[in-house]
Order: structure tokens, then C-alpha cells, then sequence
């Protein structure tokens, strides 16, 4: 879309710095409640990291290029502000190769009770992991079913929060005992508790049993989406949700500046002058009654000249983006590629493989077998294809790769991007009866459709500090000393943080915009909608 000029009023009820999904949640909930509403958006177009792209030339196919599956976005927030979106259920939870006597195997868990039972007895030669599986996440849906709820509610404090979940066990295992504990308590096979583990992990740089218990902050928000831990594919790509978002915001009356970057914010507490500049460098500032900051909190305190916060945020993720021709047959003959990728396919995430990814990354060594995790939205929504690709057989893949922290790239980005991927894919084509590069597609010039990220790329591209996908390190969904009501309090009374880096943010969730903005219009004697 292009920038507009500037900003149609001297003043606004409410300015959003940043146009990404909390932001634009955030405008769409003030401007439907009446409240005059700008959003000024740094770049040319809204979305932030939840944006569907074209990336690879003279291709139509559009892919979610940053964020891309969705668990974490309350049903309440589709309905309430009328969103033309909708997810799909994968067919497949997760397929996970293995070499076991010397063959080909894995564990295949989806496409059925039965069939999920029979790939654990044919791996690990019992009942027994398959029983404990069940178990440990009929546990963990339980606190899902309980925990869900209270994230679009003020704060609960944490015996508030224990008492709702109700279950002493459940509460040790995940918000007082290192994850690791209950993992090897629970589990026998080093696969299977692998598998368990790596939801721990995803963005999060973190051994099983590390004593701060970020990774059992980690694994909360992963296996409490919906009330169900269950990660769904946005049809028609992650934009399609951004999208719906800014014609909501729009429709309600807020308006939207793309190319207008939030430079600095002054305030009393009552009143805030937001200061901007645009593409052509013309500078500019509006008024505001509440400033509601979709940006880091290293951004935040930029904005309003403060010191920043400690300690500094350091992502740990590759992100690769492919198109294939079709998709590659695997070395295990008993399980079908389409099953095996439509879910989340796992690549040297045994457990002790992992510990030792970790040990590596953190003595300053790229992991020498690179974890990662790979899924293909298109098996479950080809709409984001062209036509003529999806009727060719062409497949999207999405590699997510784990244990990769952004100094390790500090030196040299280039050059330590390109090792990373080619031993990724060295994990990868292990298991694979053919090597990846000979299904990639190829754009317009020739080049196979591959493009990594690493958290130095996503630095740069999207201002996430260090490249950290969480803006911070994730906290307990509960009240502390200094969190505030909704989570999303400042130091300012009129400022609020509505991104990622406040608490219940990370993931696509829009939660933070829907808290930011209840917490205004409680603020202002109304009583939150919903």
C-alpha cells in the first residue's frame, strides 16, 4: 500500500507505534469503542513479522516469510472484531526420522490413535512410551483448558493461577521444576524425549534443566494455544491474518500511516507528544491522550530516553524458506512423504542431541548436527500458490532451526549463515532417499528457492532485538511485584507496551493489543468489552 502523507489530525485519543498484528489488534478494539485512533507504521506496509511475501523472483508463491503457524490467537479476538480468518488443523501432529538397528524408522505421531500407537510400539518395542505419552499431555491439556482463558483477563496472581489449575503435579512439573525432570522421569526413549523437549526450545536458547526455567516458560506457551497446544495453518499464509486485521482497524475508523517511523515519545503521564519521521526524512509529531508501543522493550526505551533493559534480548533461531518441485521420498519406506511433512518433521532433535547442540552453541560453536524442525503449509492450504505450481506438484517448506544464538553470527553473518544451512540440510538429507537441492525449485534467474534467516537477518529486517522472535525472554502468565494489571504497564500511566516483549506476548496472538487496549479504556471509567 503506499505511505500517506502524514498523519490527518494534530491529535488522537490513542497513537499505536508499529503496525504489526498486537498493534493493529490494539487499533481495532479503540477504534470500535470509539476512541480516535493512528497507527504509524515504520514500514511501507503493515504486518510486521506476521506477513505473507512473494520472496523468490517471477514465482507466485506466497509464503509466510517470519511467523507462520498460529496457536496462541484467542478465538475471542476473531469473533469480536469481525476478522475474515481462518486456520486449518494439520492432519499430522509430528514425524520424527530415526535409525534404529541399522534401518530406517521414525515416529509418526497423527492420522489416528491407532496408527500413532503402533509407530511408538514399532520404535521404541512396547506400550509402555506411548502410555506416558498420553498421560504427560492429557496433563498439559488440562493446565491448557485452564490457563487459556485467564490470558485475555487481568493478570492472576500466582497462587490465583495455581489454584485455577488445580492439579499440584501439573504445577511442579511446569512452573517449578526444570522440564527436564519430568521428561526423564516420564520417558524411556531418548527420541521420545526429544520430541518432548523441542517445545521448549523454539526461540528460546535454554538447556533442559537450566534454573531460570525459561525453558519451561517456553513450553507453557507452546502446549496452551486455543486450550488445546495445538499449532493450526493460517489459510492463505500469516498475511492473511494481518490483513484482516488492518481492514478491521480500518473499517472501525483508525487510521494507518505506513512510512512513518516513531521517533520519540514525551510524556506526563496525561499527555504524550509522538514524534516522527518519514520515507523522505520530513519530520512531524501528533498528540496523544495513550501511546501504545508495538515494538520491543529495548524500542520503548529508546522512544522515551530511557536506559536499556537488561539484559539485553539474543535470539537463537535460523528460519529458512524453500519452494520445491515436489516433495523428496524419504529413507523410511513406511511412511508417506505428504504424511511426514504435513506436520512438523524433526531433524536431530533426539535428546541427548539437542543437550549436545546446546553445549556447543553456548562454548561459541555452531551445533555440529543443527536441530530443526521443518513443516509444508501447503499440503494443508495450497492457496498460497499459484495455480499452476499447485497443480505441478510444488510444495512450500518452512525450516525452523534451533540452538543458533546471534552471536555466533556476530563476526561474519554471511558467511556462518551459508555453514549453518548446509549443515541443516546435511541433518536433513540423512533421511532422505534423495537430496533436498534436487526437488528445490528454481525463480526466474536460475536460483534454487531458498532463503535463511538468521537472528543478525531478522535484526535488521524487523528490528527484533538481537533477532529475538519474543522481543525478551518469555515470563509466567501471572501477576508479579512489577507487572501490572494487564501486563502491559509502564513507568508512564498513559504509555503501554502492546508488543510481544509484554507479558503473554510472543507468538501471533494479538493478545498485548487486546490487553493494551482494555487496559485504556478501563483506564478511562469503561468497562472492557467481551
Amino acid at each position: 500500500m503506499p505511505a500517506l502523507a502524514s498523519p490527518a489530525h494534530a491529535s488522537y485519543d490513542a497513537v499505536i507505534v508499529g503496525g504489526g498484528h498486537n498493534g493493529l489488534v490494539a487499533a481495532a478494539y479503540l477504534a470500535r469503542a470509539g476512541r480516535s485512533v493512528l497507527v504509524l507504521e515504520r514500514l511501507g506496509h503493515t504486518g510486521g513479522a506476521a506477513v505473507s511475501t512473494r520472496p523468490f523472483a517471477g514465482v507466485d508463491a506466497r509464503l509466510s516469510r517470519y511467523s507462520y503457524l498460529v496457536s496462541l490467537l484467542p478465538r475471542k479476538i476473531v469473533d469480536e472484531l469481525g476478522l475474515r480468518f481462518a486456520v486449518r488443523k494439520r492432519t499430522v501432529s509430528s514425524y520424527t526420522p530415526a535409525e534404529r538397528g541399522g534401518r530406517a524408522t521414525g515416529l509418526l505421531v497423527g492420522g489416528g490413535t491407532d496408527r500413532t500407537r503402533q509407530s511408538f510400539a514399532d520404535l521404541t518395542g512396547g506400550d509402555a512410551e506411548y502410555a506416558a505419552w498420553e498421560a504427560f499431555y492429557a496433563s498439559t491439556l488440562r493446565v491448557a483448558e485452564r490457563v487459556f482463558p485467564t490470558l485475555t483477563e487481568p493478570l492472576p496472581g500466582r497462587a490465583e493461577l495455581r489454584a485455577r489449575i488445580d492439579d499440584e503435579a501439573a504445577w511442579r512439573m511446569l512452573f517449578e521444576e526444570p522440564i527436564g525432570v519430568a521428561i526423564e522421569e516420564r520417558f524411556a526413549d531418548d527420541l521420545v524425549r526429544g520430541v518432548v523437549l523441542t517445545d521448549a526450545l523454539i526461540g528460546t536458547f535454554a538447556d533442559a534443566h537450566d534454573p531460570s526455567l525459561l525453558q519451561n516458560r517456553c513450553f507453557l506457551y507452546h502446549v496452551v494455544g486455543g486450550g488445546t497446544g495445538d499449532w493450526d495453518v493460517p489459510v492463505g499464509g500469516m498475511g492473511a491474518l494481518t490483513d484482516a486485521l488492518a481492514h478491521a482497524a480500518r473499517a472501525a475508523g483508525a487510521e494507518i500511516v505506513t512510512g512513518h517511523e516513531a521517533t520519540r515519545v514525551e510524556t506526563d503521564g496525561g499527555h504524550a507528544e509522538v514524534a516522527f519521521r518519514n520515507e523522505a526524512g520530513d519530520t512531524g509529531s501528533v498528540g496523544a491522550r495513550h501511546v501504545l508501543v508495538n515494538a520491543s522493550p529495548r524500542a520503548l526505551a529508546t522512544l522515551l530516553g530511557d536506559p536499556p533493559p537488561a539484559p539485553p534480548a539474543e535470539g537463537a533461531q535460523l528460519k529458512v524458506n524453500m519452494l520445491l518441485r515436489r516433495l523428496p521420498k524419504l529413507r523410511d519406506r513406511k511412511v508417506d512423504p505428504k504424511d511426514a511433512f504435513a506436520g512438523t518433521f524433526h531433524i536431530a532433535e533426539g535428546y541427548r542431541q539437542l543437550a549436545t547442540a546446546y553445549e556447543e552453541a553456548a562454548g561459541g560453536r555452531l551445533p555440529s548436527a543443527p536441530p530443526s524442525e521443518i513443516y509444508c503449509h501447503s499440503l494443508t492450504d495450497p492457496s498460497i500458490l499459484a495455480p499452476e505450481l499447485a497443480a505441478r506438484g510444488y510444495q512450500t517448506l518452512t525450516l525452523f532451526g534451533l540452538h543458533t544464538p546471534a552471536r555466533l553470527f556476530a563476526d561474519d553473518n554471511d558467511t556462518v549463515r551459508d555453514e549453518l544451512l548446509e549443515a541443516t540440510l546435511e541433518q536433513l538429507d540423512a533421511h532422505l532417499a534423495e537430496p533436498l537441492a534436487d526437488c528445490l525449485a528454481v525463480d526466474a534467474d536460475g536460483r534454487p528457492c531458498i532463503e535463511a534467516k538468521t537472528p543478525v537477518d531478522l535484526e535488521r529486517d524487523l528490528r527484533l532485538p538481537g533477532g529475538h522472535i519474543f522481543h525478551r525472554d518469555l515470563a509466567f502468565p501471572y501477576a508479579t511485584d512489577d507487572t501490572g494489571r494487564w501486563g502491559v504497564e509502564t513507568a508512564h500511566a498513559n504509555v503501554l507496551l502492546c508488543g510481544a516483549g509484554a507479558v503473554r506476548g510472543g507468538g501471533v496472538s494479538g493478545v498485548p493489543g487486546h490487553n493494551a487496549a482494555m487496559a485504556v479504556l478501563e483506564a478511562a471509567g469503561r468497562p472492557p468489552a467481551g
